[in-house]
């Protein structure tokens, strides 16, 4: 049996590499994403996931304001995904606090390195694999926190 995930994030870009990140997992399904607190309420009504990813930083509704009134409304396991949950953050903290059941930190530079490769073709090495992105600094290994993306 699959565990039903629901992927809240407003940035698109993250919503998919979130996906992809658990549909590689067998037991994973993603049966929807939400950009915001607004619309993730309605599919958690419609689409019952077993587990909710969410952002903190979100338009709309604060992430920690939705997780609070979800544990109060309807209880689900929660994995907050956002560069504000590290350990000891004190949204973290608070987020455990109002229920969620773990937490996980985006890495500092996902952001930037998925941009980069959403916007530009990467360049092929000799053997055909990536090595990097493409345009204004183009050099392998800098990427985009070379481009100050």
């Amino acid at each position: 049996m699959s565990i039903k995930v629901l992927v809240v994030d407003d940035s698109a870009l993250i919503r998919e590499v979130l996906g992809r990140m658990l549909t590689r997992d067998g037991d994973i399904t993603v049966v929807g994403t939400a950009v915001d607190p607004i619309e993730a309420r309605e599919k958690i009504k419609t689409l019952d996931p077993d587990v909710v990813t969410l952002d903190i930083e979100m338009p709309n509704m604060n992430g920690l304001a939705f997780l609070e009134k979800l544990m109060r409304l309807r209880p689900t396991p929660v994995v907050m995904v956002s560069t504000l949950t590290k350990r000891g953050a004190s949204e973290t903290l608070l987020a455990l606090e109002l229920g969620a059941v773990d937490f996980v930190a985006k890495p500092s530079g996902i952001c930037r390195r998925a941009r980069c490769l959403w916007r530009r073709p990467a360049r092929q090495d000799q053997g055909g694999g990536q090595v990097g992105c493409t345009g204004p600094v183009g050099q392998p290994g800098r990427g985009a926190e070379g481009a100050g993306a």
